[in-house]
């Protein structure tokens, strides 16, 4: 061929690397030797111990580019560089335009033998070796590795190679690289879906046809099995639909089933009112985790009291777990509103059972209750008469008033029904035989939760030394949540319930000692100014016996006190009653079976075990069994014709002796002797107690340490102490309370 510049195309290049490559080694042995050392990359090599790189293991194709014949250079009598004859591989030059930009790697590298002053004079050249083409760089000669076909650029690329593993970089410009890339294509699995969505819609390559009713819905069977467990199972193991090309869905709706299988592509659904159930069922068939979450959610913000019993039943026949707790607490708390509603007389007997059993009904009072199931009964009177005694069984009909009882009788619907005339017995004695109570215990004498009232722990001491706020407990929710503040600063106070209301008495301001009364109405969240006692009073006690409030004992700031003082919520004024023996400063209060109880306290010298009692009717106090334990700040209430004193401390205060009690004691009057109970979880001093239902609550306290935020509540049927939850601020020497709203 004619001419100083020759094209190759790749063929041709290709052609011409073969041949050199599969040369035949000739007789020269230490030819030889250096050509099977190149061959072997990474070994050392007999000339200077260089590593070179393998050009076969490269495997890249090559680039048409321009050459030009070199006349000038000539390596075969180099001893270091094996070359084959010129006629065989034509040595080529390239120009410094098409070396500049060329990309090295770290190894190997290559000495032609001559000397750096050498090779500066010819630092643009490019010579031809083993067929390979090397460039002369930073006073090297350097591999060249084509790399048109990667960048779509005309022109080659020097590299350096580091190990035997290292392969083309994905350089795209030609600015050396400095290292290895990740590269992670943007949006692959959105555009690989589009594009399996397309195949859908266009029934290309799909494998499994669907059949649901009367429609046959192509699909793919790798798509449904990533999305769907159902699926995967299906396709994955040996059963009789892996090897099916149709598969019936038997009960499926055909249009749920086509939206799964466009979700399945896209991850889009729509959700509506009218084909939300058929999607949820379908999607818990299939086992699409994310659809029947998105099901559920939809339907928990369409609850209403005409549907929350619908959507109750719904999940609970297609094992919605949370849907079904969402569903039955809004039907608990809006069960006023919906046993007003079609969707309650329609239900079966079996769900109102189990509505009737539930302790979490908001409601103001049993008589409700009865109200709703004798409405329900009449909606189909004919075929809901045999449901009635066992559904009247879970009626708490020994908590209704007497005079409700006595209707009850006498209603035709309960007249003829003997196992309704023996439930109806049965709650009447528990009103003519109060002392018989504790032996007709049974789940129909326990309140629900609703009505046993709401739970008020009032001021007491915290962290700032005085706390002003009001928080309420409710038992259906298990919370604590502020509801209200107290105008001024009150330490050693004392709170009753009157008329629903919350009467806060006396006490100190950190300052003196108070004798003001304020007044708070939870229903309206206001407060207001009563009169004020007679005497300034801190650590007294406070309760209501037969409607008049009294308070008792306490400091007046000089002295402790055994005088009482009643207060006539008629006369609007406060009159002295008869005095205790003894001065009793934080003094335990309660009422039990029309008398007024004085528990422990302390009267200047030490704690106190002693106990009296106030009889109204006589206006006298009398002395009644010393508790076991000397006990001040000691918290008292009542159950079922028993009084409890729990917590409180044996000395002084200021006492370094003073010990603080977790024991709990239980006076029964009738045989006036007290008895050990179970200990709480942990000493309470200034505790605050209280009945709610049929439990005792020990609220906050003091340990010694902390004022306690922990709360824990007392059985007394199983004797056991259960902690539930606490206060939003530990404080002790709270006032607790219960107030039916």
């Amino acid at each position: 061929m004619s001419g100083s510049r020759k094209e190759f195309d790749v063929k041709q290049i290709l052609k011409i690397r073969w041949r050199w490559f599969s040369h035949q080694a000739s007789s020269n042995s230490t030819v030889d030797s250096q050509q099977g050392e190149f061959w072997n990359r990474g070994q050392t090599g007999a000339n200077g111990g260089r590593k070179f790189l393998d050009p076969c293991s490269l495997q890249l194709p090559l680039a048409s580019i321009g050459y030009r014949r070199s006349s000038q250079l000539d390596f075969q009598n180099s001893p270091s560089w094996p070359m084959a004859s010129t006629s065989e591989v034509p040595a080529f030059e390239f120009t410094a335009e098409d070396c500049g930009g060329a990309h090295w790697l770290d190894r190997p590298e290559v000495d032609d033998g001559t000397s750096e002053e050498e090779n500066e004079s010819d630092s643009s050249s490019c010579r031809t070796w083993n067929s390979e083409l090397w460039c002369w760089n930073n006073n090297k000669y350097r591999p060249v590795i084509y790399n048109h076909l990667y960048t779509g650029e005309r022109g080659i690329s020097l590299h350096r190679t580091s190990n035997s593993s290292q392969t083309l970089s994905s350089c795209h410009t030609m600015e050396p690289c400095s290292s290895d890339e990740f590269f992670q294509a943007l949006n692959h699995a959105e555009q690989t879906f589009k594009k399996m969505e397309n195949y859908l819609r266009h029934k290309q390559l799909c494998d499994v046809i669907l059949v649901a009713g009367d429609r046959r819905i192509p699909a793919h069977r790798l798509v449904l099995s990533s999305v769907s467990d159902y699926f995967a199972a299906m396709f994955t193991n040996d059963v009789r639909e892996a090897r099916q090309e149709e598969i019936k869905m038997e009960g499926v709706e055909p249009n749920s089933l086509w939206s799964l299988i466009q979700y399945a592509y896209t991850g889009r659904l729509e959700l509506k009112e009218d084909n939300i159930e058929c999607l949820l069922s379908t999607a818990c068939l299939l086992q699409l985790s994310q659809v029947v979450e998105a099901c559920c959610k939809f339907l928990m913000k369409q609850l209403h009291p005409s549907n929350c019993l619908g959507i109750r039943s719904f999940a609970d026949a297609q094992g919605c777990t949370d849907l079904h707790k969402v569903a039955h607490n809004y039907t608990m708390e809006h069960f006023m509103e919906v046993i007003r509603n079609q969707e309650f007389v329609l239900l079966p007997a079996s769900e109102i059972a189990k509505l009737l059993a539930s302790d979490d009904m908001n409601i103001p009072n049993e008589e409700t209750i009865l109200n709703a199931l004798l409405t329900w009964v009449r909606h189909d009177l004919e075929q809901r008469r045999k449901d009635l005694s066992k559904l009247l069984a879970y009626i708490r009909l020994p908590l209704l008033a007497p005079q409700f009882l006595a209707d009850m009788e006498n209603n035709a619907l309960f007249r003829d029904d003997i196992e309704c005339q023996k439930l109806i017995m049965e709650a009447m004695k528990y009103h003519l035989l109060p002392e018989r109570r504790p032996m007709l215990q049974s789940p129909r004498t326990k309140p629900r939760k609703s009505t046993v009232g709401t739970l008020f722990a009032v001021g007491g001491m915290d962290s700032t030394k005085g706390a002003t706020s009001i928080e309420k407990y409710d038992l259906r929710t298990n919370m604590w949540t502020p509801v209200a503040n107290m105008n001024g600063r009150r330490l050693q106070f004392g709170v009753a319930v009157l008329d629903d209301k919350l009467y806060v008495v006396g006490g100190r301001d950190g300052l003196k000692t108070l004798n003001t009364v304020e007044c708070y109405n939870p229903k309206t969240k206001t407060w207001s100014v009563m009169p004020p006692m007679s005497t300034h009073r801190h650590g007294l006690g406070v309760a209501v016996l037969e409607g008049p409030m009294y308070a008792v004992g306490g400091h007046d700031g000089w002295s402790y006190l055994n005088t009482v003082e009643r207060w006539d919520p008629q006369a609007r004024q406060w009159n002295f009653v008869a005095t205790m023996s003894t001065p009793r400063s934080t003094v335990g209060v309660a009422v039990l079976s029309g008398k007024l109880y004085a528990v422990g306290g302390r009267d200047g010298s030490s704690c106190l075990k002693s106990v009296e009692c106030f009889d109204p009717h006589t206006n006298k106090w009398t002395l009644c069994a010393q508790m076991s334990k000397r006990r001040g700040g000691v918290g008292v209430t009542t159950w079922n014709g028993l009084l409890y004193a729990i917590g409180g401390h044996d000395a002084p205060a200021s006492n370094l002796t003073s010990r603080l009690s977790d024991c709990v004691e239980r006076y029964d009057p009738k045989t006036d002797m007290w008895t050990a109970v179970a200990s709480m979880s942990i000493s309470r001093d200034a505790v605050g107690v209280c009945l709610l239902g049929d439990k005792l609550y020990a609220v906050g306290g003091y340990d010694g340490q902390t004022y306690l935020n922990t709360v824990e509540a007392y059985d007394p049927q199983t004797n056991e102490w259960t902690q539930v939850a606490p206060l939003c601020l530990g404080r002790a020497g709270a006032c607790v309370v219960t107030v039916k709203l």
